[in-house]
């Protein structure tokens, strides 16, 4: 593990173990805050499309817009991370987004005349610089936990995003109908900009020496960067297909939902709601699970085949249950979002341990590249789909993405 830089002459203040805790809840706070923002803002999309006068093609650019910004910079962060630490970089990342969602509080709503490029600009850069969390934080869990909880921490870590989407899904849809967008966006700035001041107060590197058993790392580990490791790759290949039917249902729910059903936004929320919220649970589950039956026995490997499959077989179930009646579409819509939403957690800290401590940010940025690239790509995608098919194909197609990752992701490595 790296041993945190310290300047010559400066007595670092030390931190114990117990201390994992208080950075565990910094890091849940900052991935959550950035999670509210990210998902909540695409819930709004029968109001952004009205306020902003946006054909349905032009919505689906907007919102791919957030998932492009933080492709483009993940894995610039995370290597920034590993140079850095996850304090610097959390800070710089978390105090810039909320400064630049006050801008668009103040500048770039409806109100102001804005356009579809100014606000696919504004998202892009809210994604780049909300990104910063996604390998800070999933460093700082690798750092102060060892490997008996380190599954557990970091699904803790990653459920931060469906439950602090949720927040956004049931807060931000309201704001944008009751208050108009300059609430929707100052909302998400004032999480943002509270989660950088707990960073500032609490996140801290561990001392070099008490601390956290550190992980072991192989010598090849340590030598090859995880960006040239093909099983790397394939996990973080994997982890993009995964995340077809997760961004399928966060972004286009609401409008398959009004616009086949003739549902309002409440039915919309809840969806994605039970989808975030049990996402969020199904994360803990399969972190503290796969934590019991150990690393040896590549149970996160094999957890994160299984997901794959289930994911599918629901996606699927949506597909087939487009034209059902709406309860059964919703019911549908739902599983399928908790089980794309239920992987993550093992994922990344599989691709973490396989990369090491020391490459961690690294790994973490690579992972996240490839998952928000596909959350750009996935409502782009979309309303292609329905140009020349129907909603049952832009279902069937999340289906098959997710069956897809099974074989891609690296298979469990038998004992010797």
């Amino acid at each position: 593990m790296a041993v945190p830089t310290v300047t010559a002459g400066a007595t670092p203040r030390r931190y114990g173990p117990r201390r994992r805790w208080v950075v565990l809840a910094v890091g849940v706070g900052a991935q959550g805050s950035f999670s509210a923002m990210f998902s909540g803002i695409p819930v709004t999309g029968v109001s952004m499309r009205a306020g902003y006068h946006l054909s349905t093609g032009a919505l689906g650019l907007a919102l791919a817009c957030l998932g492009l910004g933080v492709a483009v910079s993940d894995i610039v962060w995370g290597l920034l991370t590993d140079r850095f630490g996850d304090r610097r970089v959390l800070l710089t990342g978390l105090t810039s987004t909320g400064v630049l969602l006050v801008v668009m509080a103040t500048a770039v709503t409806p109100a102001d005349g804005a356009g579809t490029v100014l606000l696919a600009v504004c998202l892009t850069i809210a994604g780049a610089l909300g990104g910063s969390v996604n390998g800070a934080s999933g460093r700082a869990v690798m750092t102060w936990f060892g490997e008996g909880e380190r599954g557990f921490a970091m699904s803790v870590r990653q459920t931060a995003i469906p439950a602090g989407g949720a927040v956004g899904v049931a807060l931000l849809p309201w704001l944008a109908q009751a208050y108009g967008f300059r609430a929707v966006y100052a909302v998400p700035a004032a999480f943002c900009l509270l989660a950088a001041a707990a960073t500032w107060r609490w996140l801290h590197e561990p001392a070099p020496t008490p601390g956290p058993p550190a992980p072991v790392v192989t010598e090849s580990a340590v030598q090859r960067s995880p960006l040239r490791r093909w099983d790397v790759w394939r996990l973080a290949l994997a982890g993009a297909l995964l995340t077809v039917p997760q961004f399928a249902v966060l972004t286009f729910t609401a409008i398959f939902l009004h616009d086949v059903k003739g549902a309002g936004a409440a039915l919309a929320g809840l969806t994605v709601l039970i989808a975030q919220l049990g996402g969020g649970a199904a994360r803990i589950w399969t972190g503290r699970r796969t934590d019991r039956a150990g690393d040896s026995s590549g149970a996160r490997r094999t957890c994160l085949r299984r997901i794959g499959v289930l994911a599918g077989i629901a996606m699927a179930g949506a597909a087939v249950l487009t034209d059902a009646p709406t309860p059964l579409t919703v019911a549908a819509l739902a599983l399928g979002g908790l089980l794309a939403n239920a992987w993550h957690g093992v994922a990344y800290t599989e691709i973490a341990a396989m990369s090491g401590a020391g490459r961690a940010g690294t790994a973490l940025g690579l992972i996240g590249t490839t998952l928000f690239a596909m959350a750009f790509l996935t409502p782009l995608l979309i309303p292609v789909v329905l140009a020349h098919a129907s909603w049952a194909a832009v279902w069937g197609l999340a289906a098959a993405a997710s069956l897809a990752a099974v074989p891609l992701a690296p298979a469990a490595l038998r004992a010797r």
